[in-house]
C-alpha cells in the first residue's frame, strides 16, 4: 500500500490511546491532501514525524475522513481481515448467548467501523453505513458465507449515516432466499423480526438485558408500553406474567407486527395497541381516567446532533412528566433513551424533573445500559449510548 496520510503534529494523541477516528482538520493536507483520496480508499497513516501507525479507510468528503482498521500496516481491510474480525465478534457472542440471535458486529466496538450486523440465526441483517465498507458489499458477503454460512443475508441500508456519507438508501437481499418470516427470541419470548420493512436492522437487541431486569418485575401488573415498535417490551411483559399490557405506537404498520407477536406467543388476550402520537396518546389515556402500575419510555432519539440538546431534552423532561401523571401511587417507570448526546445524569435530571412536577418521590433501583453484544470501544465515547432507569415512583 503507497498510500500515505499525514497527521499534523499532535493530532495522533487519540489514536495513540485507542480511538479509531481522525478528522480532517488533523490532517496535514500541505503533505498529504484529501482531495488526492478517493472515498473508500485505504492508506497508512502516519504521524507528523513520518511513523507509520495504521491503516484506515478514507472519506476526502465526510468531518471524520479516516477511520481505523488495523494497527498493522502490513494488513488491509479485505475478505481475510474481515474473516478474522467476524471470526473475533463470533467467539465474544458465542460465550455470551446460548442461542444465535444477538449483534453480531457493533462498529468500533469490533474493530470495523461503518459495518453493523445482526443475527437472526441463520438470516444476517447488514448495514453499510460508510463509503469504506459500501464499497467493500461483495467481501463482506463472502467472508459471512465463509463464517456462518448464513440462509440469507440482507442489506438493509437506510440509515442517516449514508447520507452524511453521500451513499444512496437502498434495502435488498443480498444473498440466499429470505424467508416468508425471520425469527428470533429474546428472553424466551419469540418475535418476527420486520428485517426488510421496519426500522435498522429490523430489531432492537441493545435492551436485551434490561427488557429482561422488567419481567421480573410485571407479574400482576397493568403495563403501558410507549413508542412499542413491534412489543418488544409489552409483549414480553405480558409473557412474564403481566395482568394486560397497552403497545401505544404511531406506525399502524409496526402495530400489524405488534398483533403477530403477540398471537405468536398466544398473548392475544393480554395486550392491546392504540395507533397515535405519544404525547397526545398519553393526554388521551389521562382524560380516560385510565392508570397503570408500570410503564416503559423508549422512544427514538430526540437528540440526533449535538445543537438538537436543548430542545430534545425539553421533550425527554415532557414526556416523562405526561407518563407519570399515568401512574397509580405506587408504579414503576421504565425511562430510557437511545441519544448519544444525552449523557446520563441528563436523562436523570429529566425523570427527577418529571417527578418532582407530580409532587411525588422517586428512587432510582435501576441504571441499565446497552447490551454485550454491543461493546463499548473504552476510547470511543460515542459507543456507549444506551441508557435505561427503573424508577420508582410514588406519592408521600
Amino acid at each position: 500500500m503507497t498510500e500515505r496520510l499525514r497527521l499534523k503534529k499532535n493530532a495522533d494523541r487519540r489514536l495513540k490511546a485507542g480511538h479509531l477516528w481522525l478528522y480532517s482538520n488533523e490532517i496535514d493536507t500541505d503533505a498529504t491532501p484529501l482531495k488526492g483520496f478517493e472515498p473508500g480508499g485505504q492508506a497508512v497513516i502516519e504521524a507528523a514525524n513520518g511513523k507509520p501507525m495504521g491503516v484506515a479507510y478514507v472519506n476526502p468528503h465526510s468531518l471524520i475522513c479516516a477511520r481505523i482498521v488495523s494497527r498493522d500496516v502490513d494488513v488491509r481491510l479485505d475478505r481475510s481481515l474481515l474473516v478474522h474480525r467476524f471470526n473475533q465478534a463470533l467467539s465474544l457472542r458465542a460465550r455470551l448467548f446460548a442461542k444465535p440471535f444477538y449483534r453480531l458486529v457493533h462498529g468500533e466496538g469490533d474493530l470495523l467501523p461503518g459495518l453493523i450486523i445482526d443475527r437472526f440465526d441463520d438470516v444476517l441483517v447488514v448495514q453499510l453505513n460508510t463509503v469504506g465498507m459500501d464499497r467493500l458489499r461483495d467481501e463482506i458477503v463472502a467472508a459471512l458465507e465463509k463464517v456462518l454460512a448464513p440462509r440469507a443475508i440482507v442489506f438493509k441500508n437506510d440509515s442517516s449515516g449514508r447520507r452524511q456519507e453521500q451513499l444512496g438508501e437502498e434495502v435488498e437481499v443480498a444473498y440466499g432466499e429470505l424467508p416468508d418470516q425471520v425469527l428470533l427470541e429474546e428472553n424466551g419470548v419469540r418475535f418476527v423480526a420486520p428485517v426488510l420493512d421496519g426500522q435498522k436492522t429490523g430489531w432492537f437487541f441493545d435492551h436485551r438485558p434490561n427488557r429482561a431486569w422488567l419481567n421480573g418485575l410485571v407479574a400482576g401488573k397493568r403495563v403501558l408500553d410507549v413508542f412499542s415498535y413491534v412489543g418488544s417490551w409489552g409483549i414480553q411483559a405480558a409473557a412474564h406474567g403481566a395482568s394486560d399490557v397497552l403497545c401505544v405506537d404511531s406506525s399502524a404498520q409496526a402495530l400489524e407486527h405488534v398483533a403477530e407477536n403477540a398471537a405468536l406467543n398466544g398473548l392475544a388476550e393480554q395486550v392491546a395497541i392504540g395507533e397515535g402520537d405519544a404525547f397526545e396518546a398519553l393526554a388521551a389515556l389521562k382524560a380516560e381516567g385510565e392508570q397503570f402500575d408500570v410503564i416503559v419510555l423508549d422512544p427514538p432519539a430526540f437528540i440526533k446532533r449535538r445543537k438538537d440538546i436543548p430542545n430534545g431534552e425539553r421533550a425527554y423532561s415532557r414526556l416523562n412528566r405526561e407518563a407519570i401523571r399515568l401512574l397509580g401511587r405506587d408504579g414503576l417507570l421504565l425511562s430510557a433513551s437511545c441519544s448519544m448526546h444525552l449523557a446520563p445524569d441528563r436523562l436523570m435530571e429529566c425523570v427527577r424533573g418529571a417527578v418532582r412536577h407530580q409532587d411525588r418521590h422517586g428512587q432510582v433501583i435501576y441504571q441499565g445500559s446497552q447490551g454485550p453484544d454491543h461493546p463499548v470501544h473504552p476510547a470511543i465515547p460515542e459507543t456507549a449510548y444506551l441508557k435505561a432507569l427503573g424508577v420508582r415512583v410514588f406519592r408521600n
